[in-house]
């Protein structure tokens, strides 16, 4: 008789990447051949590694087109009300490894490509990122979908199918130089193209009022292509869509208005018409006011209204005939949510089809058009906000600057009875700013023209009623909402650090990838020697992989047991990298006072992209690089510092590190990061924050315990206070010697040998006009690093048992080393 499954055995079994089965080997392996033969075109011996990728990601995608069609038809028999979410960007990553998780294939087509002869890790190298978004409100788009499938929600993703994504980033001679992300050069096995649902979009002209009703005529048509994209939940058979639309010019376009001899001409000039959708505009938090840009805006928007109010009028128990011609009831079926402010012209095209197609009264349309919409807003900071001039919508969009203008008189009607002789509020509450150029508020559009309004962190919210949208949030106070950010755990987590997972499984099992909440049951193990031990191998694994990638391409040789101290977004003022450098050099002057002081070993990783256009963020790169170049060379320092700025962060680069990470940086001045998504994944994956207390970092403190994050630095009421009292930077450069000694050696050329003013333009910003205060929280951030260097080195001696392998526990320890070790929350680790 055998013996009983012990607790260990049953821990064992659980696998959360799915069992591999003989049979669903096998048939892998057949559909690979087959889609080799077939659609490719190639035998094994001419097939190259990317016929194999292609190979493997159609046997795949085939996993996902009967649930696909299943899902679609469900929602046309059940009519669900459905969320249509509008974004300008879709920072997806690639697809593969994603929905081989979300359909529990990984453990069969690992084993059958290597049964194949083939290895998985290089087939997924060669897929290229879906990079059709800047940063964090694009991967909160992808995240999104992710969700909304996972919940079995009836959810659509609308964007532009850009031809070039965001830019590859290669660093030459120090300096950020930007490539053309060719993403879509070898094919994308992903997308379906939709003729079938083509759509037009309209641009230009002008508007007639006559008696049957206002029309807009003489206007150039550009075509609206639908690609279809899959969005699998995870193992719960829905797959939704996500729509990226193309522009194409269509046939007759031009031609008419040239003679014979114009020909040429004409059909290359189809290309204006196409430029639509060529390229993602690589702007992050900055508004640029380009008519490419709004041309883009309402593209997406007015060919996704179309196939709304189709879907909407055919969607009922499987029929694909009209149903609906009355849309008084698109608000019980259609949820639209604004990603931002760049789809905010659905709102004057929402009403203009309801009021010019529809001919609904206003009254009637405008009730249908606020309960159907809703906002995002992702910002405070003014560069950001959206203005567009009103000769340019005149211009391109003639009718819907009609219709704008229509709401705000409505709109301040109603201020005016509300606030008798409040001339000032009304100036502030106009959706049209007068000045040397008129311009349209987008941001007072979105919030007049929808139903609910949220930042995206609480303290955001909390910001956004109490200045920039305060007079709004006095009139309607109901409207305001906070939804802070998440971020999927099947992707961050059970893809990107499968060992984490499995650890994390064995002891509760799999319903956390589902439910994050389940994750406090880890709070039973918290004094369980064999998890701390589990989670430092598991740490130390991803530290010593992650190694050997930066050696390989950064021929820098890395300490696996230094501290992973990474710091990845966007390149900004206000996420303050420069905070960071500052303590960089700070370190690295210490060591070389005190050489023979036992040091804790750090390797501290910078990466992002900095707008093209935006000159000091792109000299703040120039900086990281040179101070790296300076430090890792410096024979005194050794391995016990190094810096690297990691070439072209995108989403599968964050795959790689954010596993391997021990500490966080999320740094920004408090009241200016909204939220930030990638403090949420580290935090997931193990990682301790060293932050202010901003965007999200308050609220992973008040679950997890402030006691069990490092947070530094003022807070908003300090930065406000500050503001009114004047900041003095020159105050703290005079006070504080080392911020002084390593602002010299950055400013007398220390850094740039062979051109001593390179930084002068950093220099004279962060003395005399930084609106993001590095100074101010120079002392705190440098004394906050002290204390996590403290804690590594504790955690270093802490390991459960002395035969393992070096490692670091850091963020298996309370941050008091003298507390208990039931001090601990597990939160911290896996929020």
């Amino acid at each position: 008789m055998p013996k009983p499954l012990t607790d260990q055995d049953k821990r064992k079994q659980i696998s959360v990447r799915g069992l591999a089965g003989v049979e669903n080997v096998s048939d892998l392996k057949t559909n690979f051949n087959r889609h080799l033969h077939f659609t490719l075109v190639k035998d094994r011996n001419v097939a190259t590694k990317r016929d194999y990728y292609f190979a493997l990601a159609n046997t795949v995608r085939d996993h996902l087109v009967g649930r696909w069609i299943r899902t679609q038809q469900h929602y046309y028999e059940k009519d669900p009300k459905r969320v249509y979410y509008l974004s300008l960007e879709f920072y997806m990553g690639r697809t593969l490894q994603n929905t081989m998780v979300n359909l529990a294939l990984e453990n069969a087509c690992d084993e059958a490509t290597y049964q194949l002869g083939l290895d998985m890790e290089e087939l997924q190298d060669i897929e290229e990122d879906a990079g059709l978004g800047n940063g964090g409100l694009g991967r909160l788009a992808a995240c999104f979908l992710d969700s909304m499938a996972s919940l079995g929600l009836a959810a659509y993703g609308y964007g532009i199918r850009y031809e070039f994504g965001i830019f590859n980033q290669k660093i030459v001679n120090g300096w950020q130089v930007e490539e053309a992300d060719d993403w879509l050069r070898y094919g994308n096995p992903w997308e379906k193209a939709r003729p079938e649902y083509m759509r037009p979009v309209h641009f230009y002209g002008r508007v007639e009022h006559t008696a049957e009703g206002v029309k807009w005529v003489d206007t150039q048509v550009v075509l609206a292509l639908p690609y279809d994209t899959p969005v699998p939940g995870y193992r719960n058979n829905v797959v939704n869509t996500m729509r990226l639309w193309s522009a194409k010019a269509p046939c007759d376009f031009n031609l008419k208005d040239f003679n014979v001899g114009g020909y040429i001409q004409a059909v290359l000039d189809r290309n204006v018409a196409e430029n639509i959708s060529r390229v993602l505009y690589p702007n992050d938090n900055f508004f640029e006011g380009k008519e490419l840009r709004l041309k883009q805006e309402y593209f997406v928007v007015a060919a996704t209204l179309q196939d709304i109010v189709r879907r909407f009028k055919s969607s009922k128990f499987g029929s694909t005939e009209v149903v609906r011609v009355d849309l008084s009831t698109l608000p019980d079926k259609v949820a639209i949510q604004l990603n931002d402010t760049h789809p905010a012209m659905a709102i004057p095209e929402l009403m203009r089809i309801l009021l010019d197609t529809e001919h609904q009264t206003w009254e009637k349309a405008w009730d249908i058009c606020t309960r159907t919409c809703a906002y995002t807003n992702h910002t405070v900071l003014p560069e950001a906000l959206e203005r567009w001039p009103t000769d340019l919508l005149q211009n391109l969009l003639p009718r819907h600057l009609e219709i704008i203008y229509e709401i705000n008189r409505r709109h301040l009607e109603r201020i005016a009875k509300l606030y008798p002789g409040d001339h000032d509020r009304l100036r502030r509450m106009s959706l049209v700013e007068e000045g040397d150029q008129k311009k349209i508020n987008m941001a007072h559009l979105c919030i007049v023209g929808s139903h609910a309004v949220n930042g995206v962190a609480r303290i955001h919210s909390d910001i956004l009623k109490a200045t920039l949208f305060k007079d709004f949030y006095e009139v309607d106070p109901h409207k305001f909402q906070n939804k802070t950010n998440g971020i999927t755990p099947r992707r961050w987590l059970v893809m990107c650090n499968p060992g984490l997972a499995e650890v994390i499984a064995e002891r509760i099992g799999e319903d956390y990838i589902r439910d994050l909440d389940q994750l406090k049951k880890l709070l039973t193990f918290v004094d369980d020697d064999s998890l701390i031990h589990d989670i430092a191998k598991v740490k130390q694994e991803n530290k010593l992989k992650f190694s050997a990638y930066l050696e390989e391409h950064y021929k820098v040789k890395i300490n696996p047991n230094s501290m992973f101290d990474v710091q990845v977004k966007r390149i900004h003022e206000y996420k303050r990298q420069l905070l960071n450098c500052l303590h960089i050099i700070t370190l690295y002057n210490r060591i070389k006072k005190e050489p023979n002081k036992n040091w804790t070993p750090r390797t501290i990783m910078i990466g992002g992209k900095a707008a093209p256009g935006y000159h000091t963020a792109k000299l703040i790169i120039r900086l990281i690089t040179a101070i790296g170049e300076i430090v890792n060379h410096d024979t005194v320092v050794g391995d016990r510092l190094k810096v690297i700025f990691l070439e072209n962060y995108k989403v599968t680069l964050a795959e790689k590190i954010i596993p391997a990470s021990d500490l966080s940086e999320q740094i920004s001045t408090a009241g200016t990061e909204a939220s930030g998504t990638g403090n949420m994944k580290f935090m997931l994956n193990g990682a301790l924050t060293i932050g202010t207390m901003d965007g999200a970092n308050v609220e992973m403190a008040e679950e997890a315990g402030e006691e069990n994050l490092f947070i530094f630095g003022m807070r908003v009421d300090d930065v406000d206070a500050m503001d009114k009292s004047g900041y003095d930077a020159m105050d703290y450069y005079n006070r504080i010697p080392e911020l002084k000694q390593a602002m010299d050696q950055i400013a007398g050329g220390f850094f740039s040998p062979d051109q001593h003013d390179l930084f002068k333009d950093i220099v004279n910003m962060l003395l005399h006009h930084d609106r993001f205060k590095v100074f101010a929280d120079y002392e705190a951030y440098i004394k906050c690093q002290e204390k996590v260097s403290a804690l590594y080195k504790v955690s270093q001696v802490m390991r459960p048992q002395k035969h393992d392998p070096p490692t670091a526990l850091l963020n298996t320890c309370p941050l008091n080393p003298e507390a208990s070790r039931t001090n601990v929350s597990e939160e911290t680790l896996f929020n």
